[in-house]
């Protein structure tokens, strides 16, 4: 690619960037206000993922602009900074090229991406991940040691504190205990045909690599990712949820291509979600010390291809120099 197209490029994807960061926040910001502190739930009008299912209503989060002015409200505002620029402001506890944002969009407002407010209230909860009940805070560890490929902070730190109260804030009028309907990723059903790398590879090359650059790592506008990294040393580890190509799917299908989620068809999104997911990343920190065992304990499903051998290669196995968090590169 010649350097003026490049640039060009940079230039189109930071501006794509900024625009999905900001549209549901600056939405919020100039909405007015009714009332002082409190908000309650708008239902939002959203279509099914295939045009075909009933609009459903999708609880909507308090605007910016409703968030008081005092301790607690700078501690939301904390929250939400640490949210939007992880690095930046927790970066000793992140080991990779993330931030929060990048997964769960518009700040944690976007419904079927992770929202803040339909996980808020779900929590205390079992997991079966590492099967027991955990509170929120410690979902909020998981995030950083899998999604972030870092490592925890405790659970009374700054950093937990002022992410819980902004997921606390964003959720207010939200039931608790309730599964909200946009709470988690889009359920895609079964797959017409097996995901397929060489289909995945082509949708990848035609609706992504303009963002994610060509090799999947990424791509910077004056030396800040401005689109994360899919895959090698600064992506999401083997322990992330979106190295299951199923929830990858999901996300993918309502996203993506950013600013246009919903134009891919659930074949394309499952084929670029399994291209996506069979590439090597940094390695899970539950690893064992073999990647068959670790697989039978903790990859045991259809849609994880961790210890799977794709194109002659077996996932999870890394490369040395490659694979490794960042953490440990510096």
């Amino acid at each position: 690619m010649n350097t003026p197209y490049r640039l060009l490029c940079m230039a189109v994807a930071g501006t794509g960037l900024a625009l999905a960061a900001h549209s549901g926040r600056a939405a919020a910001r100039d909405a007015p206000a009714s009332g002082a502190k409190a908000s309650v739930p708008v239902a939002a009008a959203v279509a099914g993922h295939g045009g075909d299912e009933a609009v459903k209503p999708v609880f909507s989060p308090p605007p910016e602009s409703a968030i008081p002015d005092d301790a607690f409200g700078a501690m939301v505002r904390e929250g939400e900074r640490i949210f939007t620029h992880t690095r930046q402001y927790a970066g000793h506890y992140v080991g990779n090229d993330l931030d929060c944002g990048s997964c769960h969009l518009d700040a944690g407002r976007r419904a079927d991406a992770m929202p803040l407010w339909g996980a808020w209230g779900m929590y205390p909860a079992y997991r079966r991940k590492n099967g027991h009940v955990n509170t929120f805070a410690e979902r909020l560890q998981d995030c950083f040691m899998f999604s972030m490929n870092g490592k925890a902070p405790p659970a009374d730190s700054g950093a937990i504190v002022a992410l819980s109260s902004y997921a606390y804030w964003l959720a207010q009028g939200a039931p608790t205990g309730v599964k909200l309907d946009g709470a988690g990723y889009l359920d895609l059903g079964a797959p017409a045909q097996t995901p397929d790398y060489r289909r995945g590879e082509a949708v990848f090359a035609r609706d992504c690599a303009l963002c994610h650059g060509a090799d999947g790592r990424g791509q910077k506008a004056a030396g800040v990712f401005v689109f994360p990294p899919l895959w090698g040393s600064g992506a999401f580890n083997w322990g992330a949820g979106l190295q299951e190509v199923n929830t990858a799917a999901g996300f993918i299908k309502a996203n993506m291509p950013l600013s246009r989620g919903g134009t891919l068809t659930d074949q394309e999104a499952w084929d670029v979600a399994y291209f996506m997911d069979a590439h090597e990343r940094p390695q899970d920190p539950r690893f064992t010390g073999d990647v068959a065992a670790t697989r039978k304990q903790f990859h045991d499903n259809k849609w994880s291809l961790y210890g799977i051998e794709v194109n002659g290669h077996r996932l999870g196995s890394g490369a040395p120099g490659k694979t490794q968090s960042r953490r440990a590169a510096q």
